[in-house]
């Protein structure tokens, strides 16, 4: 505990909300990926420490779920702070309460708020009424905090993310959303392989185009997955029918016949490229158990990976 003063957050980003990664600079996502390894190390060193002590995170979920309350609220406990599970049915936005109400009166109470939510809306109003930092755990359009995790682990495995190619095959959902930014701003390629009709929001889209433009990268979109995985880096999935698209699973099986993440797809890509998968996986179904389980997985890295860049979110963010 101590050992503090070895660990500093970088100091420019007290007060930010992390709704997406299109907010960031890639300056501020490097420090953010550098300060989150320096706690890695702290933690295997020195253990808790005391960054955050007294402060409190609120958390809101509205949806299921398992690494993402787990390592927030671990997180908290491992930088000295203490954390809250806020469920709607707990609570009075639940019985149709104002955002603006909830997140004044959070505001009061505590020191950041952290919401899995389904619209991404409700993020952006919780975040517009609050006066202590939101941090986006998952809405339907981004996923944040899985994308730092995501490069981070990409990092360790290749030890520089310059001119690395990583591609995603699959829904081109809010976890696709977020990779696609964050290596659109650290320097990497990312393909994108969906089925016709599962292409990302238009909106969306546009707005990744532009990150990758600005910022010299490529990225590409097709209905082809060998197309996106040749000469990978990375190869990504995610489940078919992600949380809210469950009566979809028969229609959506059909639909993305061909996606699934096996050894075939996977000689077009690199020789040492890594796998990842945010989780839960369905094995036989979007990835092979080959794969997922096989020499090229790193999704345990990746999932141990959400607590250290969350963290470093954590003791970025709060006064």
């Amino acid at each position: 505990m101590s050992e503090d003063k070895h660990i500093q957050p970088p100091g420019n980003l007290v007060g930010r909300d992390v709704l997406t990664l299109l907010d960031f600079t890639t300056d501020e996502i490097q420090d953010l990926l550098t300060f989150s390894e320096q706690l890695k190390e702290h933690h295997k060193q020195y253990g808790q420490s005391q960054l955050l002590q007294g402060k409190s995170l609120g958390m809101i979920f509205e949806n299921a779920s398992t690494r993402t309350r787990v390592s927030f609220e671990v997180g908290m406990t491992q930088l000295g702070g203490h954390s809250l599970f806020l469920s709607p049915r707990d609570m009075q936005i639940g019985r149709g309460e104002p955002i603006k109400d909830t997140a004044q009166v959070l505001s009061r109470y505590l020191d950041a708020i952290m919401i899995r939510t389904n619209s991404h809306e409700t993020v952006e109003e919780l975040a517009t009424h609050s006066d202590v930092p939101v941090i986006n755990a998952l809405t339907d359009l981004y996923h944040p905090c899985q994308a730092l995790a995501d490069v981070l682990t990409i990092k360790e495995h290749k030890g520089s993310l310059d001119g690395l190619k990583a591609a995603f095959v699959g829904d081109g959902n809010n976890v696709a959303n977020s990779l696609l930014v964050a290596c659109a701003k650290t320097g990497m390629d990312a393909a994108l392989a969906v089925p016709a009709g599962y292409e990302p929001d238009d909106k969306v889209w546009k707005e990744i185009q532009q990150t990758a433009e600005e910022n010299g990268t490529n990225v590409e979109l097709t209905n082809t997955p060998q197309d996106a995985v040749k000469d990978a880096d990375v190869i990504y999935t995610d489940v078919w029918a992600s949380m809210g698209y469950e009566e979809e699973q028969a229609k959506r099986e059909k639909a993305f016949a061909g996606f699934q993440i096996n050894e075939a797809l996977c000689a077009n890509a690199k020789d040492d490229f890594i796998f990842l998968h945010c989780l839960p996986a369905h094995r036989g179904e979007e990835v092979a158990a080959s794969i997922i389980d096989g020499p090229h997985s790193a999704i345990y890295d990746e999932a141990e990976n959400r607590l250290h860049v969350q963290k470093a979110i954590l003791a970025s963010v709060m006064e």
